[in-house]
């Protein structure tokens, strides 16, 4: 490519537009093998009640050839089944968030374990532990994290672990539970560089999404400098987490090209690299081929 463009400027002015043309022509068709998996949505939150449909039929023209939809709540489940259904670049993880633990028994534990064996359902969660709002509960955030797990290990499935405010009760379970031998990522992933390097450690994906854009995201730029791209996953969180320059408004999978852009700045690569490599990085931990049929 750089023997092209030398050679350009040696051109007249009839032949700069005939290779001017053909040179876009081959970026256009060199970038058009980058695809970006968003490896966490909501997309069945009532924020795209008005324009669900639109939204995710025209996530392919901002290069974002699959999506996971991730289910957090007992009502979202069959949200989240639905929407897998219907497109044929969604897939499905179900799970019950910490926040939502108190409506789990063992019959709806197998129920959950019923949608957990639908044909695109790719990773349990969102499950883990969240302190921030709910310190009250801890021992049975606690114990529902492990009974989740414990599914997870059983179907042989990936998790999408939640984990605010509660660093060393997640790491301890991780250690406990053998983490690495279930496989899966630490979503929006917001403590020490140290912590992330033991979770890669463990075989473990770092979960890196609008927050990376922030000016005051220090501490995740660091560990995004610090850790290898092959154990970094893109991902939304939307509606919610929208990135630089879109903070504040309704996020969406469209957005993740910003979030490209900020980890290849880091990194020091080129955004192509950084699809590339977590486009592998995703349909890895998700059991999914690279290719698109």
């Amino acid at each position: 490519m750089g023997d092209m463009l030398r050679s350009f400027l040696f051109l007249d002015g009839e032949q700069k537009a005939f290779y001017s043309i053909e040179f876009h022509s081959i970026v256009r068709r060199t970038r058009g093998r980058e695809m970006i998996f968003d490896t966490h949505a909501h997309y069945e939150d009532e924020a795209f009640d008005e324009d669900r449909d639109a939204m995710i039929r025209t996530l392919p023209d901002y290069r974002v050839q699959r999506f996971v939809n991730v289910a957090s709540t007992w009502e979202s489940l069959e949200k989240t089944k639905n929407i897998a259904g219907k497109y044929k670049n969604a897939y499905a993880a179900y799970g019950i968030h910490p926040d939502n633990v108190g409506d789990l028994d063992d019959q709806k534990m197998a129920v959950l374990k019923d949608y957990l064996q639908l044909p695109k359902a790719v990773a349990v969660g969102e499950i883990g532990l969240d302190y921030h709002w709910n310190k009250d509960n801890r021992e049975q955030q606690i114990y529902w994290f492990r009974r989740q797990l414990a599914l997870a290990r059983q179907l042989r499935l990936p998790v999408i672990i939640h984990s605010r405010d509660a660093a060393q009760d997640t790491m301890t379970i991780a250690r406990e539970e053998d983490l690495g031998n279930i496989g899966g990522v630490i979503h929006c992933y917001a403590y020490s560089t140290e912590q992330a390097e033991e979770y890669v450690k463990m075989g473990l994906y770092i979960g890196v999404g609008g927050v990376v854009t922030f000016k005051n995201a220090r501490r995740l730029k660091e560990t995004v400098q610090a850790i290898s791209l092959d154990h970094i996953v893109l991902e939304t969180d939307c509606p919610y987490l929208a990135p630089e320059p879109n903070r504040g408004t309704r996020n969406s999978s469209r957005n993740l090209r910003y979030v490209v852009r900020a980890i290849a700045d880091l990194k020091g690569i080129t955004t192509d690299e950084v699809e590339q490599t977590t486009w592998r990085n995703a349909c890895r931990m998700y059991k999914l081929p690279y290719e698109i049929s």
